[in-house]
């Protein structure tokens, strides 16, 4: 697999850094590995060898400030530490050239270690905080649920791609990438390729350049996942695109390589099911719910989605009150745990794939030969299966009480439309053959054009069917014989 391909594909999510700590007594720098119950802090040497023990947190501003405040309101004796965030893949690195700091201090050393300290607010520091630094903590509290600000986006990119502030807002689209997370719906946007501008619909997010920057990322619709080559150093199986192409995830867990650092990264993988990408997330961040629509997952069914297998559960309860079974799985894409209902006929099949959907779509939607019990003839079955509307009798309520009315089929989406006659009068106004046709199927009259005729009618007959009825019809009647005053 070339270096270009890829650089063309989307890292696994990486949002962890590790949080490395000076014990000023031992002036050792370490990796928090832990904080157990009674606030005693476990640290790891700084070492690749250790580095799966290190503890990964979340780079984003709002979630490393939430688990920072719980984590150092936990710690035992928090003024005998420093505290230092950095990235993930250059921890060890970093370790090292700290330690050579607290040993050898250098102006160099001192800026590495400013640059990477996580600020602490002492506790006698806060009880002379006056009024006004309360509201800017609040305010600043506020705030950090964001991962970026509004002024960080470069707005003359989002202008010359087509896309404003005002735009985006009105949209309520604007929220979810100032989080950090993509647009949950493909937009329009132009690209300008130098006298030439491209059209398309993509998905977007904010993404922070190594110069620390705020860029703007464009997921453009691929026609179909790329799942033929190595994706960060893992070769999909044929039972992998399988659960890929049916599912839109993998259902199980592999170590990602980065192709920078060379580091493992045990992730889970999903198909971004509106752009066709393929997704990544690491299993640091998969957070499993304790309940799912009124179901408790005890531990080893929060296992099962944990390692990115699909769950069958039972007894969910719906926003409707009805109580209903479904498969869930955990999603990269959505980062959230997700109903699989159905996805033979998901759009994340090839165009081959996509025709045996549409062909067993169309089974499926079928007409039915019976509606509510009652078996249509061949007649109103041929109509009714062409999408006209027909009168039907002989149904029977839940009470056993006759009733009838019109049904039409809706081809669409395979479901029949019922009306009762009220309600079908109101909106269609008879013709005068529908009128003729209903008083000879329904309520045992004759048209003019068959009165003659004996035999039972067929749905929609309004003239003879065969040279025997036609000979009935014009065979003259006998003169009915007339009342009248004897004349003498």
């Amino acid at each position: 697999m070339s270096e270009e391909t890829t650089n063309k594909q989307e890292m696994p999510e990486q949002l962890s850094d590790i949080l490395l700590v000076l014990d000023k007594e031992k002036m050792k720098i370490q990796a928090v590995k832990s904080i157990d119950e009674n606030g005693k802090m476990e640290t790891v040497d700084p070492t690749k060898k250790n580095q799966n023990q290190f503890m990964r947190v979340d780079k984003s501003g709002d979630f490393f400030s939430n688990f920072f405040s719980n984590f150092f309101s936990q710690l035992k004796n928090p003024t005998n530490f420093s505290f230092f965030k950095v990235p993930a893949p250059v921890a060890v690195e970093k370790a090292q050239e700290m330690q050579k700091q607290v040993d050898k201090p250098t102006p160099e050393g001192e800026k590495i270690m400013k640059e990477h300290e996580v600020k602490i607010e002492q506790q006698s520091d806060k009880k002379q905080v006056n009024q006004n630094n309360m509201a800017t903590t609040e305010t600043t509290q506020q705030a950090s649920e964001y991962r970026y600000k509004p002024e960080q986006i470069d707005w003359d990119t989002m202008t010359n791609l087509g896309l404003s502030k005002e735009y985006l807002e009105k949209r309520n689209l604007l929220e979810p990438l100032l989080k950090g997370y993509k647009t949950n719906e493909l937009l329009p946007i132009g690209v300008n390729l130098g006298g030439t501008i491209l059209r398309t619909d993509a998905r977007l997010s904010l993404q922070q350049a190594e110069d620390g920057k705020v860029v703007v990322g464009i997921h453009g619709i691929k026609k179909e996942p790329n799942l033929h080559f190595e994706f960060f150093g893992h070769k999909f199986t044929d039972e992998d695109k399988k659960n890929l192409l049916e599912t839109g995830n993998m259902g199980r867990v592999v170590d990602l390589k980065n192709s920078k650092t060379g580091e493992l990264m045990p992730s889970i993988i999903s198909i971004d099911r509106l752009t066709n990408d393929v997704i990544a997330l690491r299993t640091d961040f998969i957070k499993v719910p304790d309940e799912i629509k009124g179901v408790k997952l005890d531990d080893a069914q929060k296992q099962t989605l944990m390692e990115g297998k699909p769950l069958k559960l039972e007894g969910m309860i719906s926003t409707k009150g009805t109580e209903f079974s479904a498969t869930v799985q955990f999603n990269a894409d959505k980062r959230y745990v997700e109903f699989l209902f159905d996805r033979n006929n998901s759009n994340r099949q090839t165009q081959s794939n996509g025709q045996t959907q549409n062909n067993q779509q169309n089974q499926s939607q079928e007409a039915p030969k019976t509606f509510r019990g009652k078996e249509l003839t061949d007649d109103q079955h041929k109509d009714f299966k062409a999408g006209q509307t027909i009168y039907i009798d002989g149904l029977k309520d839940k009470k056993g009480q006759p009733y009838q009315g019109y049904i039409t089929f809706n081809k669409e989406n395979g479901k029949t439309n019922f009306e009762f006659p009220n309600q079908y009068k109101e909106r269609v106004k008879p013709t005068e053959a529908h009128k003729t046709q209903t008083a000879v199927n329904s309520e045992g009259k004759t048209n003019e054009a068959t009165k003659n005729i004996k035999e039972p009618l067929k749905y929609g007959q309004q003239t003879p069917k065969n040279k025997q009825q036609q000979e009935q019809q014009e065979k003259p009647k006998t003169p009915a014989k007339t009342r009248g005053k004897k004349i003498s």
